[in-house]
């Protein structure tokens, strides 16, 4: 019945609010201790989505903190302002793009692997074999991918800021003779946890949003190898659409609540 469902274009947001329901009263009675993935999956795919990520993670950060700092530095020093850069990395690292950037590389690298390692198994039938033997794929393979990236991500988040403003602390000193503590002090005095708690947020819903829509590609994907790569794609398209939607959704609610 699933996949026949699959079939039906006009039927698929309500396939997916259906799945979205599904994954969420799985979450709420694994809460009440009705957890049924093994935990050596669960250790598994968390130990993928961080340590595994952090040399990705390290390097497109710490180039994003370089670039933000060589941009502003180019404006800032005509008018002799160039402590000022501190400010400018520190608050576009922490309220936007470690969050942001951090989860694209995420939906490149974690959502794609979760999109085609369900797709393969929907076209080897190992997902109905499951089925068959009471094991629900949203209680075996999608919650422990979901809870992984949700728990997870906001780690990420905080190590692509730290790498973002070594990033920005490189071009500062190389570029404008800064002093590292100077640099350092002036980032901390501009930060405010406001700033800070606007990223994590956004890191807790774009964890999410990554696994979901991943899980969501490849548990529904067709039964042959077209149907994976097909699944790959649109959850990485699906994914980064998302997370930059979601985005210009925060910066207005922000800017409404004055954060």
């Amino acid at each position: 019945m699933r996949h026949a469902v699959a079939t039906a274009p006009a039927l698929l947001p309500l396939r997916a609010v259906a799945f979205l329901g599904q994954v969420l009263l799985t979450a709420a009675a694994g809460l009440r201790g009705r957890w049924r993935f093994p935990a050596r999956d669960f250790a598994r795919v968390a130990a993928d989505c961080s340590a595994a990520a952090l040399p990705i993670v390290t390097v497109v950060n710490v180039l994003v903190g370089a670039i933000l700092a060589f941009v502003g530095a180019v404006q800032l020093v005509k008018f002799g302002a160039g402590i000022y850069v501190a400010d400018l990395v520190g608050i576009a690292v922490s309220r936007e793009m470690a969050a942001v950037i951090t989860a694209v590389v995420m939906a490149g690298r974690t959502g794609a692997s979760f999109a085609a390692e369900l797709a393969t198994m929907q076209t080897n039938e190992e997902i109905d074999a499951l089925e068959v033997l009471g094991l629900p794929a949203v209680d075996y393979l999608v919650l422990p991918r979901v809870l992984a990236l949700l728990l997870l991500m906001p780690l990420l988040y905080v190590y692509g800021c730290a790498t973002g403003l070594v990033g920005g602390m490189l071009v500062g000193v190389g570029m404008l003779d800064l002093a590292p503590a100077a640099y350092f002090e002036r980032t901390f005095q501009a930060l405010s946890w406001a700033h800070v708690g606007l990223g994590l947020i956004k890191s807790f819903v774009f964890g999410a949003l990554v696994a979901m829509t991943g899980c969501y590609f490849g548990l529904y994907a067709q039964r042959n190898a077209a149907g994976v790569g097909t699944a790959t794609t649109r959850a990485v398209v699906f994914s980064i659409v998302g997370i930059i939607s979601l985005d210009a959704v925060f910066a207005v609610c922000a800017n409404a609540l004055g954060v």
